[in-house]
């Protein structure tokens, strides 16, 4: 395995502003070591609905602004600066306050393929694919999709 390096003018962006998703290292480019992606989200806007991960921890590091974020049963909200670390089988969800729009870098450890899972969120919010396909790949892309109560009332608040 090599060193890698992304140039930030290289790297695959998704979405449009102010909402976007930067694809930075996928487990193919690191040898299955990590996963790395940057979410841009505008005020409180949505990134993931509730889950967990099987087989990876996943980190969350606020570069900018303010992120709520589902921790098993509470939310928490992690600001600039801030780093949230997520073992797996732990609920969680995250969402930028309606106070601030969010800008967070998460890398999964071990890594998990995660660039074509995002790029099936990319045709679903675009209309080109069905929410059902990604029900579908929840095994494929260790992403397992739970309800939480808890996640709910605090976006409604």
């Amino acid at each position: 395995m090599t060193t890698l390096l992304v140039r930030h003018d290289e790297a695959e962006q998704l979405g449009s502003t102010p909402d976007t998703m930067t694809l930075l290292a996928d487990v193919s480019h690191t040898g299955g070591h990590l996963s790395a992606n940057r979410a841009s989200l505008g005020r409180g806007r949505d990134g993931a609905t509730p889950h967990f991960h099987t087989s990876s921890a996943e980190m969350f590091f606020l570069l900018d602004g303010e992120l709520e974020v589902l921790n098993g049963t509470e939310v928490v909200t992690v600001r600039t600066g801030d780093m949230l670390f997520v073992p797996p089988h732990n609920h969680h969800a995250f969402g930028a306050t309606s106070r601030s729009g969010a800008d967070v870098l998460i890398v999964f450890t071990p890594g998990v393929e995660r660039f074509e899972y995002f790029r099936m969120i990319d045709r679903i919010r675009r209309g080109e694919a069905s929410p059902a396909e990604i029900l579908a790949t929840q095994d494929r892309f260790d992403n397992h999709f739970v309800d939480s109560e808890v996640w709910r009332s605090a976006r409604a608040a």
